[in-house]
């Protein structure tokens, strides 16, 4: 992680509530360059939502979001979709175009940012680039109900990773997959962050993809940053609501 006195997503006082059920309630998140940072929740505790907040899939009820350097409030429609493609999101469900080969799933995005990419007439190189990023160069001509659950993540990471993101929200990239997939899934995140020299934010339940990939953990419980430190001395702490977190 390098050092940098301002971070690249800054979260200040975070509010969303859902009728009477507050999930957010003054969360607060600095993410650095070139960390994965993980967020652990119970279910339900906001942690997808959080993110989602990050790049304007739903909308804050209060408080501030700063993404690379810009106030998301402030943002009209086109600057925030040109954003959009400065931070990747690894949908939990992977979110394949059904219809769509894995050429077309990954072009798609490049064809519809066409102000950051210009007109692309032959995507061939890029989409290859980005298969081989995951290590399936040879599903390229595949539609997705070809794929296992773990080559689906893959896939949605390569479309993720073809718009050269600065940033990768990682929503539970592991939940639902064999442990040696998940395996697989982690290292290739690692892998990732050094050759895109990409910063992330990773939800996870996973104890074990938290042992291995973060950087930093922040614990959000009640809806807050609870408590924040390395895996190391999170696991070592004695307060009953952290504790839980590693049994």
């Amino acid at each position: 992680m390098s050092p940098q006195t301002s971070p690249v997503i800054e979260i200040k006082g975070l509010k969303k509530s859902f009728g009477n059920n507050h999930v957010l309630d003054g969360f607060n998140l600095e993410l650095f360059e070139g960390e994965n940072l993980v967020v652990m929740g119970k279910s339900g505790s906001g942690k997808s939502v959080m993110i989602k907040c990050i790049v304007g899939l739903v909308e804050a009820d209060a408080g501030k979001i700063n993404v690379l350097g810009q106030d998301m409030s402030n943002l009209d429609e086109e600057e925030l979709d040109y954003l959009r493609t400065e931070v990747g999101f690894l949908f939990q469900g992977s979110a394949l175009y059904d219809s769509m080969t894995v050429r077309q799933n990954l072009e798609f995005p490049l064809r519809r940012h066409v102000r950051k990419f210009g007109v692309i007439h032959d995507a061939t190189p890029l989409v290859m680039d980005a298969l081989e990023s995951v290590g399936l160069a040879e599903t390229i001509d595949m539609m997705p109900d070809e794929l296992s659950g773990g080559m689906k993540r893959r896939i949605a990471l390569a479309r993720t990773l073809i718009l050269q993101p600065k940033v990768i929200l990682y929503d539970e990239p592991t939940t639902g997959l064999d442990p040696i997939t998940a395996k697989e899934i982690i290292s290739l995140i690692q892998t990732i962050q050094v050759k895109y020299k990409t910063s992330s934010i990773i939800i996870t339940h996973d104890i074990d993809c938290a042992r291995i990939i973060a950087d930093r953990m922040i614990l959000l419980i009640d809806g807050v940053n609870y408590v924040e430190g390395t895996f190391d001395a999170l696991s070592k702490s004695t307060d009953p609501n952290v504790c839980a977190f590693f049994k």
